[in-house]
C-alpha cells in the first residue's frame, strides 16, 4: 500500500498534479505576484491626475480614477508663485500633494500674477489672487477647507489675499470694479463686505459677520505655508545676501527699487502712498478694512520654510521670521535621514514667549527700526520654523528655487523639502 501511494504521488507530480493541487499552486503564485506589485488591490485605483487650465494658464489639479470618476475633494490648496514666476513653478509639488492625498485635495496653482505682472505691487497682486480664489471656490462647491502655500514674493501676496478674504461671504457675484482694477479677467478691487446683495435670510449684518468670522472666503483655514519669503522685506540687515552686507550696495538697491515697479518699492520699504507707512509695515497689524493678523491667526498652522545657506535673494532672518540673534548656530544644524536637507525644525512657540524675547532685544536699543516693528507684529501669532540647507549639493547656488523644486531637472534636491511639507500637512 505504501508503495502504491508513493507511485500515485509521483505520477501526479509528473502530470502536473491534481486539479486541486494545481489550483492551490496558482493561488500561491497569484499571491506572490500581488505582494510584488504592492497593495494595489486595497487602494483606490487612481489612474491619473486631472489637470484643468483656466484663464491665462492657472492650473487646477486633482485625481481621477480608472473608471473616469472624480472624487469630491473638500480641501482646496492654493499655491502662489514668486516674482517673474508662473503656475508651472509649483507643478512638481502639486503632483506630489495629489499623489499623497488623492481623495482629499484639489490643488490650484495660481497664475493671475505671472511674469511681469509680479511688478504691479503686493496689494494689487493680493487683490487679484483673492478674486481668483473666489472664482476657484465657485468652480468647486464641494470644498470646505482652504490652505495657502507661497514661494518667495508669493508668500507676501498670499498674506494680503487672506486679509482681503477674511470673514467674507463669497457666495454672491464677484465685484465688477472699474476698468483699471481689472487684469486678465481677475478683479483687483475690494471684495464685497459682509454678504452684500446675496443676503437672503434676513438675519442682519451682525449675524452674517458671526457666521463667517474666523474663515477665509467662507472656508475653514488650515495651513498657511511660506517658502523663502521675505516677510520683513529686503531693506538692509543683510536681508538680500547677494549684497554681502555692504551698506552702500543696500542703499543703492533701495534707491533703484523702482526698477521692479511697485513691488520693488514694497520690498525695499520705500513706498509712501498718500503719506502712509510702507505697505509691509501696515501688513503686520489689523487695519480697519483689512485684518492681516486676524487672518493669519485663523489658520491652524503657520509654517515658515527658510534657506539657512546659499539663498542669495532672501536672507535667513527675513524668511524664518527671526531676529538675527535668534538664528540657530550653524554648528547645531543637523541633517536627518528621511529629509536630508531639513537641518532644523522649531515647533510653534506660544506667541507670548516670542514677544517677551523680542521685547528684551528691542529694549537694548535706543530706537526701534521697521524690521523690529514687523517682527513684533508678525510674532503675535505662533509660527513653526523649518530651516533648510543645500550645502554640499551641486544645486546649492540655486537654493532659492531648489527649496520649491521650481524645475525638477535642476532643482530636484528640494524634493525632500516638499515631502516634509506634505507629511506634516493638516487635512
Amino acid at each position: 500500500m505504501a508503495s502504491m501511494e508513493v507511485q500515485r504521488d509521483s505520477g501526479s507530480a509528473q502530470n502536473g498534479g491534481s486539479p486541486e493541487e494545481r489550483m492551490e499552486i496558482k493561488n500561491k503564485d497569484s499571491k506572490k505576484k500581488t505582494k510584488k506589485n504592492g497593495k494595489s488591490s486595497y487602494l483606490p485605483k487612481f489612474s491619473c491626475l486631472r489637470i484643468e487650465s483656466h484663464g491665462k494658464g492657472n492650473i487646477d489639479m486633482e485625481a481621477e480614477t480608472i473608471d473616469g470618476d472624480r472624487p469630491s475633494p473638500t480641501h482646496l490648496v492654493v499655491m502662489v508663485n514668486g516674482i517673474i514666476g508662473s503656475a508651472q513653478n509649483w507643478r512638481y509639488a502639486a503632483k506630489q500633494f495629489i499623489c499623497k492625498y488623492p481623495e482629499d485635495l484639489i490643488v490650484h496653482c495660481s497664475e493671475c500674477n505671472y511674469s511681469m505682472l509680479t511688478f504691479d505691487g503686493v496689494d494689487i497682486m493680493g487683490d487679484r489672487l483673492a478674486a481668483e480664489v473666489v472664482s476657484v471656490i465657485k468652480r468647486h462647491p464641494s470644498v470646505q477647507k482652504i490652505s495657502f502655500i507661497g514661494h518667495s514674493l508669493g508668500g507676501l501676496v498670499a498674506r494680503f489675499a487672506i486679509a482681503r478674504l477674511y470673514g467674507q461671504d463669497v457666495t454672491g457675484e464677484l465685484p465688477q470694479g472699474n476698468d483699471e482694477s481689472q487684469n486678465d479677467g481677475y478683479v483687483t478691487g475690494k471684495l464685497p463686505q459682509g454678504n452684500g446683495d446675496s443676503q437672503t435670510d434676513g438675519c442682519g449684518d451682525a449675524c452674517q459677520e458671526d457666521k463667517f468670522k474666523g474663515k477665509i472666503a467662507g472656508l475653514e483655514p488650515m495651513n498657511f505655508i511660506t517658502s523663502a519669503t521675505p516677510h520683513l522685506g529686503s531693506r538692509g540687515h543683510k536681508q538680500v545676501p547677494v549684497f554681502c552686507g555692504f551698506y552702500t550696495l543696500e542703499k543703492v538697491a533701495a534707491r533703484t527699487s523702482w526698477l521692479l515697479g511697485r513691488t520693488g518699492k514694497h520690498l525695499f520699504l520705500t513706498d509712501c502712498d498718500e503719506g502712509k507707512p510702507p505697505l509691509l509695515l501696515r501688513m503686520v497689524s489689523d487695519c480697519e478694512d483689512l485684518k492681516f493678523i486676524s487672518a493669519l491667526q485663523s489658520f491652524r498652522r503657520r509654517v515658515a520654510y527658510a534657506n539657512a545657506r546659499c539663498d542669495h535673494l532672501v536672507g535667513w532672518s527675513t524668511s524664518s521670521l527671526r531676529h538675527p540673534s535668534e538664528l540657530p548656530k550653524r554648528q547645531h544644524l543637523k541633517r536627518g535621514d528621511k529629509y536630508p536637507h531639513i537641518v532644523n525644525v522649531e515647533t510653534a512657540k506660544a506667541a507670548s514667549q516670542l514677544q517677551a524675547h523680542l521685547e528684551t532685544i528691542v529694549n537694548r536699543r535706543e530706537t526701534t527700526d521697521m524690521e523690529e516693528e514687523m517682527l513684533r507684529g508678525l510674532t503675535t501669532v505662533s509660527w513653526e520654523r523649518v530651516d533648510v540647507s543645500f550645502s554640499g549639493s551641486k544645486q546649492r547656488f540655486l537654493a532659492h528655487n531648489t527649496i520649491q523644486v521650481k524645475t525638477y531637472c535642476i532643482n530636484s534636491d528640494g524634493a525632500d523639502v516638499i515631502e516634509h511639507m506634505i507629511d506634516n500637512f493638516l487635512l
